[in-house]
C-alpha cells in the first residue's frame, strides 16, 4: 500500500503526506498535465521551479506515440521525460469518453481509430495496466468507463458495471509492486450508482481511489453534490484523487469535501491562449488595457514571469506571435496553482481554511476562464 498519512484536518479537508518511490508529495496537491510526456512549453527545471511535486501523463497518447515499449527501452517515463519526481498515469479511460466518435466500446474493451493515422488501437484492462507497467509511473489507474453527460439511467448503470468488472481485471493484471494502483469511481450524476461503484472498488482494496467523470459539463453545484457524499465513502487512510478538475473554485470545493489530489490542463491551456490566473480574477493578456501596463501578472508572485516581465511586454509577445508569451503565462499559471495549493495546506494546518476567500476572491465566483473583454 502506498504510504499516506493525514497530518491535519479542518472539517473534512485534509492535509497529508503521500510517499512514492520518487519522493514525497504534500497534499492537497495539484498535478500539471503532461499528456504526451511533456507539460506543453515547459522544461522540467521550469516545472520544478513552480513548485510542482507530481505530474500526470496519459496512457492512450503515449501508447499511440511513441508506444510504451519505446518509453521502457529509453529508461522508463521518468528518464524519458527528464522528470525525477513522482508521476501518475491515467489509464486511457477518459479517452473512452472524450474520443467517443472514434471508438467502439464493448464489455471486452475499447477499440479506437487513431486520431493520427486511423490505425486500430485497443485498450482493455489488461492492456491498459500492461502499458502503464511498462511506462513505470509511481501511480497508475484502473481502466474505467466515463459515461457522457447527459446520460440515461441504463447507460450510467452499464458504465458502472463495466468499471467494476474492469477494475477487478486491472487488479489481476497488475504486475509491479513498486507502482500503486488506484480504482476509479464512476456513475455520472447518479449518487446511487456512485455509491454502488465506490462500495465495489473498496472491496477490491486499491492503493488509492479516484473520482472520475466530473468536469464534463455539469454545474459547480452538481459537482459538489456528488463530491461530498462520495469522498466520505472512501477509506480515510488512502489518497483520494479528483480527475480533471479544475478551476480554483472547484478545487477548493473538493478539498472541503476531503479530496487530496488534482490534475487539470487549465494552467497551461489557458496560458497558451493568453489567459492568466490571478487571485483577484482572471486576466486576458491580449487586451488593449495592458498595452502600457508596467505591472507583473501579480505583484506578490515569485514566478520568473512576474519577477522579470511586465503585462505590457507579455501582451506584446502574444500580439507578435512570439513563443515566449505562452511559455511565460503558463509558468505564471502553474506557479499560481502551486501557491494556491500551498496556501490551502497552510490554512488547513491552522484550522482556517474558510478564510481563503479573503486571499483568493476568485474562488467566490463562477469565473473559471479569464474575462471576455474585447482586445
Amino acid at each position: 500500500m502506498l504510504p499516506f498519512k493525514v497530518t491535519h484536518t479542518d472539517g473534512l479537508a485534509r492535509r497529508g503526506v503521500l510517499t512514492t518511490p520518487h519522493g514525497r508529495v504534500e497534499t492537497p496537491a495539484f498535478m500539471p498535465v503532461g499528456t504526451a510526456g511533456s507539460v506543453k512549453g515547459i522544461t522540467p527545471a521550469q516545472l520544478g521551479a513552480t513548485g510542482a511535486q507530481m505530474i500526470l501523463a496519459n496512457t492512450y497518447h503515449l501508447q499511440l506515440r511513441p508506444t510504451a515499449d519505446v518509453v521502457r527501452d529509453l529508461g522508463g517515463l521518468h528518464s524519458f521525460m527528464g522528470w525525477d519526481g513522482p508521476i501518475l498515469t491515467d489509464s486511457g479511460g477518459y479517452q473512452v469518453f472524450s474520443l467517443g466518435a472514434i471508438n467502439r466500446i464493448t464489455d471486452e474493451g475499447v477499440d479506437f481509430r487513431s486520431h493520427v493515422d486511423g490505425a486500430l488501437m485497443r485498450l482493455n484492462p489488461g492492456i491498459a495496466v500492461e502499458v502503464q507497467n511498462k511506462l513505470g509511473a509511481d501511480i497508475i489507474m484502473a481502466f474505467d468507463q466515463c459515461p457522457p453527460l447527459p446520460a440515461d439511467a441504463e447507460t450510467v448503470h452499464t458504465a458502472v458495471d463495466r468499471t467494476i468488472r474492469w477494475a477487478a481485471a486491472c487488479k489481476d493484471a497488475h504486475a509491479r509492486n513498486d507502482q500503486a494502483l488506484f480504482g476509479v469511481v464512476q456513475g455520472g450524476l447518479d449518487l446511487g450508482q456512485r455509491r454502488r461503484c465506490a462500495a465495489a472498488l473498496i472491496e477490491f482494496g486499491f492503493d488509492g481511489y479516484a473520482i472520475g467523470g466530473l468536469s464534463v459539463g455539469e454545474s459547480h453545484e452538481e459537482m459538489v453534490g456528488i463530491l461530498e457524499p462520495v469522498a466520505s465513502l472512501l477509506p480515510a487512510d488512502r489518497p483520494r484523487h479528483l480527475m480533471g478538475v479544475g478551476t480554483p473554485r472547484d478545487i477548493l470545493a473538493a478539498v472541503l469535501a476531503g479530496v487530496d489530489l488534482f490534475d487539470c490542463v487549465l494552467p497551461t491551456r489557458n496560458g497558451r491562449n493568453s489567459h492568466a490566473f490571478a487571485a483577484s480574477g482572471p486576466l486576458r493578456m491580449r487586451n488593449e488595457r495592458f498595452r502600457l501596463d508596467p505591472q507583473p501578472f501579480e505583484r506578490d508572485c515569485d514566478c520568473e514571469a512576474c519577477q522579470r516581465f511586465s503585462r505590457g511586454y507579455i501582451r506584446h509577445l502574444f500580439n507578435t506571435g512570439e513563443m515566449l508569451g505562452p511559455t511565460l503565462t503558463s509558468i505564471h499559471n502553474l506557479r499560481f496553482y502551486q501557491r494556491f495549493m500551498s496556501d490551502i495546506r497552510d490554512l488547513i494546518r491552522e484550522g482556517r481554511l474558510a478564510t481563503i476567500v479573503e486571499r483568493y476572491p476568485i474562488v467566490a465566483t463562477a469565473a473559471s476562464t479569464p474575462d471576455t473583454e474585447e482586445a
